[in-house]
This record gives C-alpha cells, sequence and structure tokens, in this order.
C-alpha cells in the first residue's frame, strides 16, 4: 500500500495551472469546483485503487512556492525527457534535467510549474 493518497498543488490562476498541466500531459484535467475551492483533478482510471491529486486555488489556503513545503514526483513514465520537453513551451522552467536516480530507482527532474511551484517527475527510464 502506497503511503499517499491525495495530493494538492497550489495555483495562482487555475486555469493557466490547468493548462500547464494538460499541456505537459497531454491529459484532461477534471473539473471539481465548488463554492470553498477551486480544484482540477488529474486523471486516474480508478480513485479507490490508484494515487491522484489536484491543482488547487482559495487564496486564503495556499501559497505556491519554489522552495518551501513538501516536494511531490509526478509519474512521468515512460521516459521524463518526454515532458520536460514540453515545460518550457507550457510556461514553465526545468531547474534539474533528467539525470539517473540509479539503475534500481530510475530517473528525476525538476521543473517549475506556471504558478510558481517546484514539481519533481521521476520514471524508470
Amino acid at each position: 500500500m502506497s503511503t499517499i493518497s491525495w495530493y494538492e498543488i497550489p495555483t495562482k490562476d487555475i486555469e493557466r495551472a490547468q493548462d500547464f498541466y494538460e499541456t505537459i500531459f497531454g491529459i484532461k484535467m477534471l473539473n471539481m469546483d465548488n463554492p470553498n475551492i477551486l480544484m482540477r483533478i488529474f486523471p486516474v482510471s480508478d480513485m479507490s485503487k490508484e494515487i491522484s491529486g489536484a491543482i488547487v486555488f482559495n487564496k486564503d489556503f495556499y501559497s505556491s512556492s519554489d522552495k518551501q513545503g513538501p516536494l511531490i514526483y509526478l509519474n512521468a513514465n515512460p521516459d521524463l525527457q518526454m515532458i520536460l520537453d514540453k515545460v518550457v513551451n507550457a510556461g514553465g522552467k526545468i531547474l534539474v534535467p533528467k539525470r539517473q536516480i540509479s539503475q534500481e530507482f530510475g530517473f528525476m527532474g525538476l521543473i517549475l510549474d506556471s504558478e510558481g511551484n517546484r514539481i519533481g517527475l521521476h520514471s524508470v527510464s
């Protein structure tokens, strides 16, 4: 069982952030806005069995950060370089280019998303 069950990535502009993540991952996010929070969920086939999360906006509850707070790694399989190649054109920045962790644990990279969040990427190749 995974120790992670859900994550939320702060945004300053939910529409811009949605466009960024949909562009780099080639996905369509699910709109789950409610009166207290604007939320776009990363798609999964089965929420009861897969880890997912969302980009979120509530100016009084979240703050984007490039140095503080937790660092999450998003699944960039099969090769995170395919994701990194889209980051700059989508409005982000590459902080750490693709590098090998080890033969056993694969590769990682770090980006700054369109909202100023430091986000990790991980892939096996």
